[in-house]
């Protein structure tokens, strides 16, 4: 029996399996491959698939569910967080980019209708590829990630009232008030149904399937949850990608969405690997290389215009310079809503066939540029902000919190800076306080400054990458910096900040991930705290501590592991046993060496020591040079190097511990 679309599968698969594979080996992202693999097979180029809206379709489901795992991966609660940026940024970005780009068109000769259009497309873009970028890249936690996020989830948004309004400046009646009445009234009704079955549906559901231990029941009920809502926000008029997102936000208030997440990825892979592909098909390879001058013209004209206003949007919110043009250049391309838009202006006459041809070449050179402009993003706004025009305009800020900082005095000297008052700041700060040790932090949250100020912490507000803020806090008479945020393009940026003003402060800097302490280093840090191997170092020393290794074997271990670099933990080699296996009651049990040469414990026998009665400890075997001595008699001598398993109170032990270091 032959199947078109099987061939058609194949055809697809196999070409993007050796297209990506390729781009691998030379260390370019994989979306690349897919957009690549859509151009050589499409309709304009081999021709070799037939059924091109069959994979659309499937490529669709890519999209529900590249929005179903973010969602999933997000909560209501986080989303609460960013609803600013969702509807403060993402108006003025769309809004401005409209109002440019249409101005534009207006002025080349078109009719106000046909320029207001193109503003609608050129104002979305990509949220499948911008937030796959940023996953690959593990950034959807850094601020500029939520920013993009908050924006591109306005933009599905808007699309719908755009596909509504479409008709109208077409010149067609409709009753535009009970359309948009409606659409609000459905938009309501799918936000509560939401709310509820996040809060009190779905957790109930999810525990007694997950009470089953049945994966593949488990499976199906998070794969009809998704398509379920996202039918329901199809029906009331909005798009499935969005009801996926919804249905994504509505697993992650239980507890199950970590699981349901792990189980929905290699899905969720494959079908995105589709849209981008079907992306790739759309490009008519004939017109683009016969206009190609002009194409590139354009989608530079869209970069330009599109990451001003989107790093405006995120401007206006107050965001440090740096997350602001990393925002912005994130956002720069068009969308794939744009494509499913372009199709109703081509309904109504709002675009012409060439003009369309323009729009697809410059979207899909757009999308095949953004990730690199991602990747590259970092560089590009580190080398705008040191321009000698940007340096001249942000010298004399007018800082809209100067308020925060106008009693703010340092006379501090070495003293500790702390940057970044979460977690890690405000428990080093407790500690710093605890022990006397004089100390200043610098914060970008201006309610935590405010907050913060007011019981009494040394707090400043303000960006630490920028030299006066540096200089206000007197770091060139500080003894310690330490950078504790989450951000590592930030982290990057302040630790050269601080290497330009002093080279011989202490500078320690916290990361989240081993793969970044090299260039952490490089940049001037004197030590990069990861905190995926620091967790691992303290798991395992329990561990260690639970199979009666030496204390002090346990801290050269450790030593060992952080001076390396962590380089141990990807390392075959294994180290020498040090401890064989005995069975002794776990009651406060270690193993102690005996390192120090003292007249009180070495060479005397065990009865003269007392150890019982002197230090509070039993000693229950004795280790030496490989042989376990389990009986252990009155006269038994203690010689140095021995390892003594002792028992007793924890106090007890640590204080014979350090007698015998």
């Amino acid at each position: 029996m032959h199947t078109p679309l099987l061939q058609d599968i194949l055809i697809l698969l196999g070409f993007s399996v050796l297209i990506v594979f390729l781009l691998q080996r030379a260390k370019l992202p994989s979306i690349l491959g897919f957009l690549i693999t859509g151009v050589i097979i499409g309709p304009y180029g081999l021709s070799l698939v037939k059924g091109v809206e069959q994979v659309e379709i499937i490529s669709e489901i890519g999209v529900i569910l590249l929005l179903f795992v973010i969602g999933m991966e997000l909560s209501l609660k986080k989303l609460a967080a960013i609803k600013k940026t969702v509807f403060i940024g993402g108006s003025i970005q769309v809004g401005l980019t409209v109002l440019i780009s249409g101005a534009c068109y207006y002025f080349m000769g078109n009719s106000w209708n046909e320029s207001i259009f193109i503003g609608f497309l050129f104002s979305l873009s990509s949220t499948a590829i911008v937030l796959k970028v940023f996953q690959d890249r593990n950034e959807m936690s850094t601020q500029h990630g939520k920013n993009a996020l908050a924006i591109l989830i306005f933009q599905d948004i808007i699309v719908v009232p755009m596909m509504l309004f479409t008709p109208i400046i077409a010149g067609q009646s409709t009753n535009v008030t009970a359309s948009i009445l409606t659409l609000l009234l459905k938009s309501a009704v799918v936000i509560a149904i939401t709310i509820i079955s996040a809060r009190y549906i779905v957790p109930k559901l999810m525990y007694a399937i997950a009470k089953t231990n049945n994966k593949e029941l488990f499976l199906l009920t998070t794969i009809t949850i998704c398509f379920a809502v996202a039918f329901l926000t199809s029906q009331a008029g909005l798009s499935l990608a969005l009801g996926a997102f919804m249905a994504g936000l509505i697993i992650s208030e239980s507890e199950y969405s970590h699981q349901a997440t792990s189980i929905i990825l290699p899905f969720r892979e494959l079908f995105i690997s589709f849209f981008f592909i079907s992306v790739g098909m759309l490009l008519d390879l004939s017109f683009f290389f016969s206009h190609i001058w002009v194409i590139l013209l354009l989608v530079l004209a869209v970069l330009v215009v599109k990451s001003s206003v989107a790093a405006l949007a995120v401007a206006v919110l107050k965001y440090p310079p740096r997350t602001v043009l990393i925002t912005g250049l994130a956002l720069f391309q068009i969308g794939e809503f744009a494509f499913i838009l372009s199709k109703v202006g081509l309904e109504y006459n709002l675009l012409s066939a060439e003009t369309n041809q323009y729009f697809l070449a410059v979207s899909i050179v757009s999308m095949l540029l953004t990730p690199f402009i991602i990747i590259f993003s970092e560089n590009i706004s580190e080398k705008f902000l040191n321009t000698r025009i940007v340096k001249a305009i942000s010298s004399t800020p007018a800082d809209p919190f100067s308020e925060l900082n106008a009693d703010f005095e340092a006379e501090l000297n070495n003293h500790l800076i702390i940057i970044g008052y979460g977690l890690n700041g405000s428990n080093l700060a407790k500690a710093s306080m605890y022990t006397n040790i004089p100390y200043v932090v610098i914060e970008f949250n201006p309610k935590t400054v405010k907050k913060e100020k007011a019981n009494g912490i040394p707090i400043l507000y303000g960006d630490a990458s920028e030299p006066h803020i540096l200089e206000t806090v007197n770091l060139s008479k500080a003894r310690s910096v330490v950078v504790a945020i989450s951000s590592a393009q930030d982290t990057r940026a302040i630790i050269t900040s601080v290497r330009d003003i002093s080279k011989s402060v202490y500078l320690v800097a916290r990361t989240r991930y081993i793969k970044e302490i090299p260039e952490l280093i490089a940049l001037g840090a004197d030590d990069v705290i990861p905190e995926e191997f620091e967790t691992s170092i303290e798991i395992f020393s329990r561990v260690l501590h639970d199979f009666l290794i030496p204390e002090n074997n346990i801290s050269e271990f450790i030593d060992l592991i952080r001076a390396d670099n962590y380089k141990i933990f990807n390392s075959k080699k294994k180290l020498p046993i040090t401890f064989k296996s005995t069975k002794i009651p776990n009651v406060n049990i270690t193993c102690l060496r005996v390192n120090v040469d003292s007249g009180k414990i070495v060479g005397r026998t065990l009865k003269d020591i007392n150890v019982r009665k002197e230090y509070g400890v039993n000693i229950l075997a004795i280790e030496r040079n490989d042989n376990v001595i389990d009986e252990v008699l009155p006269q038994e001598k203690v010689l140095q190097n021995d390892k003594l398993y002792v028992s007793g109170k924890q106090e007890a032990i640590e204080a014979f511990h350090r007698i015998l270091n």
